[in-house]
């Protein structure tokens, strides 16, 4: 195993995950039941009618609007800019959720991921997957 770095533990935490977990568990489970639904009638069962070629379009444009929302923050910094960055963060995630379900994926699977990461040193977890012979962006 790699070099664990100390995180944020006990009560409060375990409360905050399992809110967060409780939350993408019911956004994926919407988003779920949008497929084969009417892409008139919802966005999601549009984008899934579209396939993965138009959402994978959707988080691009997403993630530049969160970099861009980052870089407004570094020049004026507002409360209003920050919250921008949350909003376009959320979209990008939604976009993601979209994607993964498409996929037959849930958020499960990714959250199972990062717990694994979890307190591994960045770098060695980045050796290994490069290790792995996994892409290591």
């Amino acid at each position: 195993m790699g070099i664990r770095r100390a995180g944020a533990q006990g009560p409060a935490q375990d409360l905050q995950v399992s809110a967060m977990n409780d939350t993408l568990e019911r956004v994926a489970e919407v988003i779920a039941s949008r497929r084969g639904g009417d892409p008139d009638k919802s966005y999601v069962a549009r984008l899934f009618h579209k396939g993965d070629d138009a959402i994978c379009k959707k988080i691009g444009e997403e993630a530049t609007e969160v970099v861009l929302a980052a870089k407004d923050i570094r020049i004026g910094g507002a409360d209003n800019l920050r919250q921008k960055l949350v909003n376009e963060t959320a979209d990008l995630w939604f976009h993601c959720m979209v994607l993964l379900a498409h996929h037959d994926l849930s958020p499960n699977e990714v959250l199972a991921e990062l717990a694994r990461r979890e307190g591994l040193s960045g770098l060695v977890e980045k050796a290994q997957r490069g290790i792995r012979g996994e892409h290591a962006d």
